[in-house]
């Protein structure tokens, strides 16, 4: 740049300069003509060469001037480029500083911001631990002064579920029962019993029971133990102390994976009974009563038992059982005696002097499925039962035993079976309506119906053969508030005829032929001192078999207090009304062609301390 600079100001000093020269020239000239003209000539003054060497020397130092003018601006710019990059440079430190200073400003601002949601956290946790630590101080010290459970190192033990009981029992006809009514000894109309009422007080079916839980991992593991005091020693009475012993009622262990899978064995309820939490022991649902024998057509027993089941889902549940079994005496009109199919208890074998024993040849086999679809619970299950007798030689070969004096002693078998199901559902909200059916039928299955009226009769060979019959009960319960329930329920027990005819005499359960000609009139054959002469249920030559048993309930549950862990104080009335058929006979002219039965009311009460 700078030789561009000094080429262009010596181009423009030759230019100056030879337009300098021209018009001096022209000038001179001029003059001198004009001079010449009108005067003398002038003196000559420099040369044109010394002119020229004038202005060269003029022009030159004019161009070191510049020049130097040049280098100074050229240094000045030098230096203006250096400041400028100093500056520039000095803006970028400065830039740089500037964002590293926000940088840190941001950093810092985060790090206040970390630091007061710490704080913030920090208060937080420390009002959450305090809120906790109340909490749990106020659970240890609920506890310690009400535990909802025992903790007996790594189990937890309850007594939920016991009771104390004061009740009542008012009956039109008499049974001979306590608290709980042998339906099949609904007395008969016209019997003596029916002519009179009976009255009773009990706290027998007062209750306590104990549950012990130990969780672990994978499974749970609970033991079960309940008893009462509804059982009779060989003293019990109601002369003066009434003292009778206590009953063991359900003693069983359980071992439940978390994978559904759930184990059990024990003294509990049947499987064949409903539950309403899948298959699970301990989630049986039984009949709002009063009366410890439940309700005709409920379908129970309470029994030995050992039972798998798999959980699917919580929704589809499927087990199995392996149950004790023990047959009802052969009941039936014309039937053989040459059998044995069990005896009376012996003492050395801890069984009971006064009641029969049957030699089961299997136990009973259950198979169950369950159904929880999102209304309701539903069941379906199967029962298989096998009788065994042994047969001997008939004494005298009759219509009523047809074997031979010369046969040989053999055993006989029978095979029964039944179905049975139900389903319980809401229909009001959760719990405010509640409907249930459920039952049985089969052959030989009258021991889980609660009237346990027949399993099986005899034929004159003094074969076993099952009776057909069924259990049917239907239910229907209110619960208003959650301190009042009303229920109401019907059912019934039921069995067929079954018999053969031998020559012209009928063998079996329910004969036609059977001498009914005195179920309408009343026994007078009481004899002296007012003993009485026959069963005084049953009227005299009223011999048919029963039909079925009938039981309509109606009742309530009312919590009179409710104080939660320290307990409720429960009420309760109900009444039941009976019937009880026989399957009709021969003879009975006022009652032609039916058979007998017994109609009976009854009213009981209840006042019951539960244990929270």
């Amino acid at each position: 740049m700078k030789s561009r600079s000094n080429a262009a100001a010596a181009a423009i000093l030759a230019a100056s300069l030879v337009v300098s020269y021209t018009n001096a020239n022209g000038q001179t000239t001029q003059a001198k003509s004009h001079t010449a003209t009108k005067k003398a000539k002038a003196p000559e003054g420099p040369s044109v060469q010394e002119q020229i060497d004038t202005m060269r020397q003029q022009f030159q130092g004019e161009i070191d001037s510049l020049k130097s003018d040049l280098a100074t601006k050229d240094q000045e710019l030098q230096q203006a480029k250096q400041a400028a990059a100093d500056a520039q440079a000095a803006a970028a430190k400065a830039e740089a500083d500037a964002t590293s200073q926000q940088q840190a400003f941001t950093e810092n601002q985060s790090a206040v911001s970390t630091l007061q949601s710490s704080v913030s956290d920090l208060k937080a946790n420390q009002a959450s631990l305090a809120d906790t630590v109340s909490t749990e101080t106020t659970n240890i010290k609920k506890a310690i002064a009400n535990p909802d459970a025992i903790n007996f190192k790594g189990a937890t033990l309850s007594f939920t579920g016991s009771f104390l009981a004061a009740e009542t029992v008012w009956r039109q006809g008499a049974t001979g029962g306590d608290i709980n009514t042998p339906f099949t000894g609904v007395p008969l109309n016209n019997s003596q019993a029916s002519q009179l009422s009976e009255f009773f007080a009990s706290g027998r079916q007062s209750r306590l029971a104990f549950k012990a839980v130990g969780k672990m991992p994978s499974f749970t593991l609970t033991g079960y133990y309940e008893m009462d005091w509804l059982s009779a020693g060989v003293t019990s009475n109601n002369n003066q102390s009434n003292s009778y012993t206590l009953r063991q009622r359900q003693v069983w262990g359980d071992a439940k994976t978390n994978s559904g899978w759930d184990f059990s064995g024990g003294q509990g309820w049947s499987l064949a009974t409903e539950t309403t939490q899948g298959l699970t022991r301990g989630t049986e649902i039984l009949p709002s009563t009063v009366d410890a024998q439940y309700e005709a057509g409920f379908v129970w027993g309470r029994q030995e038992s050992f039972r798998m089941s798999k959980d699917f889902g919580k929704t589809f549940f499927l087990g199995a059982s392996i149950e004790n079994a023990e047959m009802l005496n052969p009941s039936g009109q014309n039937t053989p005696t040459n059998y044995i199919f069990g005896s009376i208890g012996t003492g050395g074998g801890l069984y009971n002097l006064n009641a029969n024993y049957s030699f089961n040849y299997t136990p009973d086999f259950i198979v169950k499925m369950a159904v929880q679809p999102g209304w309701g619970h539903w069941e379906l299950f199967g029962v298989e039962r096998n009788f065994r007798d042994r047969i001997y030689p008939c004494a005298t070969v009759s219509a009523t035993c047809t074997v031979p004096t010369t046969a040989t002693p053999s055993n006989s078998k029978a095979m029964a079976a039944g179905i049975g199901g139900g389903f319980r559902g809401p229909l009001v909200g959760a719990n405010k309506v509640v409907i249930g059916l459920k039952g049985l039928w089969g052959q030989g299955v009258g021991r889980y119906g609660s009237s346990t009226i027949a399993d099986v009769t005899l034929r004159p060979d003094a074969v076993i053969s099952p009776i057909h019959g069924f259990s049917a009960l239907s239910t229907l319960e209110m619960n208003p508030t959650p301190n009042f329930n009303l229920y109401f329920n019907y059912g019934g027990d039921y069995l067929d005829r079954d018999y053969v005819l031998s020559g012209t005499t009928q063998v079996g359960y329910g004969t036609r032929s059977t001498n009914m000609s005195g179920c309408l009139v009343e026994p007078t054959n009481v004899g002296s001192a007012g003993a009485t002469g026959g069963a005084p249920i049953t009227p005299s030559n009223c011999g048919g078999s029963t039909k079925d048993v009938q039981e309509l309930t109606a009742g309530y549950w009312w919590n009179i207090i409710n104080a939660g862990p320290k307990g409720r104080l429960r009420q309760g009335i109900q009444y039941s009304r009976f019937q009880r058929d026989i399957w009709s006979g021969n003879g009975g002219t006022a009652n032609p062609g039916n058979g007998a039965k017994g109609d009976d009311n009854m009213i009981f009460t209840s006042l019951r301390y539960y244990l929270p």
